[in-house]
């Protein structure tokens, strides 16, 4: 580190679905003078907010939050530059009014993109192959990206629709999605790693999945269908809002949505664990119980 330009300190909180990530940042910003930089590919949108696990006004405790409900759910094309362009800007502001920022999320390449200076590839947008790909499924899709690039599809979320088909996009343009070589960081960043057994996750998922429910996630994608947003752009969103969307328009029952949402969301988390072993270093292990 250049001690004449030292980096900005920063807290990371990490780790899969359903570990806890929210309350152990609030916890740390309680302690660290800090305020929360979300770094989530869903709780970024208004109106995504049981199905996205977005941190109540309660839950908070009076510790400011920042990159929720920031984007419109229709706007398709929020990528990882705009999302890391725009939460740079709220960390410069923390810093500024002499605040921590902790990032706190399991959305691994926002989160990267956040933590390391990285060139992004410019591939402009091929509608002509968009409206080709539009027709597979998502499962084909991630079938073709594995066949394209076997590295991408490791890291990717498979259930992603828009990050499919933009990684698709990008092999059409230059071949394959560029790998990370040496990455700069912009921060002198402690890291903490939740981590769970496999039981004590898969039963953390399941206790969630029920108060959602419970606390009407069904009603909240029912009613972002009935204003307006389509049921493609929803099951595009993946996980909480795929299902239910299944379910509310028939083709799912009740107990299949249940049981697709416990099993995908517990192979999220597996991809996730896989992420955050393979791209973060130095991290404070913390184990949930």
């Amino acid at each position: 580190m250049n001690e004449e330009n030292p980096k900005r300190k920063v807290f990371v909180v990490a780790g899969p679905t359903a570990s806890g990530k929210s309350d152990f940042a609030v916890e740390l910003a309680l302690k660290e003078n800090g305020e929360v930089v979300s770094v989530d590919s869903r709780q970024m949108y208004k109106d995504l907010d049981i199905g996205a696990g977005k941190i109540t006004e309660e839950e908070m405790r009076g510790v400011p939050h920042h990159m929720l409900s920031v984007y419109d759910v229709n706007d398709e094309d929020v990528s990882v530059v705009t999302f890391t362009k725009d939460a740079l800007s709220r960390v410069g502001d923390i810093f500024a009014r002499d605040k921590t920022p902790i990032l706190c999320g399991g959305g691994g390449q926002y989160l990267q993109a956040l933590l390391y200076e990285k060139d992004f590839p410019k591939v402009e947008k091929n509608e002509e192959l968009r409206k080709i790909l539009v027709n597979f499924s998502t499962e084909e899709l991630a079938q073709k990206l594995k066949e394209k690039d076997e590295e991408r599809f490791k890291t990717i979320d498979t259930q992603n629709r828009v990050r499919l088909i933009r990684a698709l996009e990008i092999c059409e343009a230059i071949g394959k999605v560029p790998t990370e070589e040496e990455l700069s960081p912009r921060f002198d960043a402690t890291i903490y790693l939740l981590e769970a057994s496999p039981e004590i996750l898969k039963k953390r998922i399941e206790i969630r999945l029920e108060k959602r429910l419970h606390t009407g996630m069904v009603d909240e994608v029912r009613s972002l269908l009935k204003s307006g947003v389509s049921a493609e752009r929803l099951i595009s969103l993946g996980l909480e809002y795929k299902y239910c969307t299944l379910f509310i328009t028939g083709t799912l029952t009740f107990a299949e949505m249940k049981e697709r949402l416990k099993s995908k969301t517990w192979h999220y988390a597996k991809r996730q664990t896989t992420w955050n072993k393979k791209y973060l270093e130095n991290v404070i292990v913390v184990k949930v119980e």
